[in-house]
């Protein structure tokens, strides 16, 4: 019998295996349909009260307002929000991360300024919070701040939050050569962070995400180095992080932070690019089919759900 059964066809997870998460993203699916105008202050409801009852737990809240930012973004729920509750943080994060978000799909984003002031509203509203410098990292990168000006959001998010994911993919992204920096640059980031951070902390998974960035970089150069690419894996710091990843990851209750599924989608296509069949095998397991865009995707293709079904088939 195949290891993966139909119980475990892959899905599209934005949320993840966050239970609540997900229910409220089913019902903001609704907002798009005919026939439901008028139902846009009741899902802005749902943002705030599943926001709200997030608390303090930072990790978990700013993946929600990532995943809620990201279903949101065309439709009239964070304006909605905001032009209701224009003194609440939550509301302002939100309707600032759509515009981020509908920013990245059109290729820039119009007024950065709005997104900025709408972060630091917030951020006075909840000096502790970490989301308003993650989000405005995110937007730092739209309109390509100077290295000095991004740093110091940096260390603005990282100060309310050490090992932040979000934080640092932002700026593993910040200093890609893809957006202006230098495969040096990505390199020292993520020393600095290997010397470092706990190894189940919510940024166990920066170090494989650059791994991966890199080798898709070595693939979609073509030729023979893109026949030799499998050696990618092969050899110094990326060989041992993939090795002691492929072995505790998939251990129960080894990552426990909100986007693990997310860096388990990350390890498993690694193992399999690295032809770490048995170590993959076990990743897909605990997966049970759920499945991230990124890196799945192929090419420019938003589905995943092909990619994910062809490697996990390897065996």
């Amino acid at each position: 019998m195949s290891l993966f059964s139909s119980r475990h066809k892959p899905h599209l997870a934005p949320a993840l295996d966050d239970g609540e998460l997900g229910r409220v993203v089913k019902a903001l699916h609704d907002v798009r349909r005919p026939g439901m105008i008028g139902m846009t202050d009741l899902h802005a409801s749902r943002v705030s009260d599943l926001l709200r009852h997030t608390g303090a737990d930072w990790d978990r809240r700013i993946h929600r307002l990532s995943v809620l930012a990201q279903t949101t973004a065309h439709s009239g729920v964070p304006s909605t929000w905001v032009a209701r509750e224009p003194r609440r943080a939550d509301a302002l994060l939100l309707d600032a991360w759509a515009r981020v978000v509908r920013g990245r799909s059109s290729g820039g984003l119009g007024d950065t300024d709005a997104v900025v002031t709408s972060c630091h509203r917030a951020a006075d509203l909840s000096p502790e919070d970490p989301a308003p410098w993650v989000i405005v990292l995110d937007a730092s990168r739209l309109a390509r701040w100077a290295p000095r000006r991004v740093r110091a959001v940096w260390h603005e998010a990282i100060a309310r939050d050490r090992w932040n994911r979000e934080a640092h993919l932002q700026m593993l992204g910040y200093l890609s050569p893809e957006e202006g920096g230098s495969l040096i640059q990505v390199l020292d980031f993520v020393d600095s962070l290997r010397g470092q951070a706990p190894g189940n902390a919510p940024t166990a998974g920066v170090e494989l995400t650059a791994a991966v960035g890199q080798y898709r970089s070595v693939v979609a150069r073509g030729g023979v180095e893109a026949l030799m690419a499998r050696d990618f894996w092969k050899h110094g710091p990326v060989s041992q992080a993939l090795g002691r990843a492929g072995e505790t990851w998939p251990r129960p209750g080894y990552l426990r932070h909100a986007a693990a599924l997310a860096d388990l989608n990350v390890l498993a296509y690694a193992l399999v690019s690295a032809g770490r069949r048995d170590q993959a095998a076990r990743v897909f397991t605990t997966l049970e089919g759920r499945v991230t865009g990124w890196p799945w995707r192929l090419g420019g293709d938003p589905i995943s759900t092909f990619a994910y079904e062809r490697a996990r088939a390897v065996r």
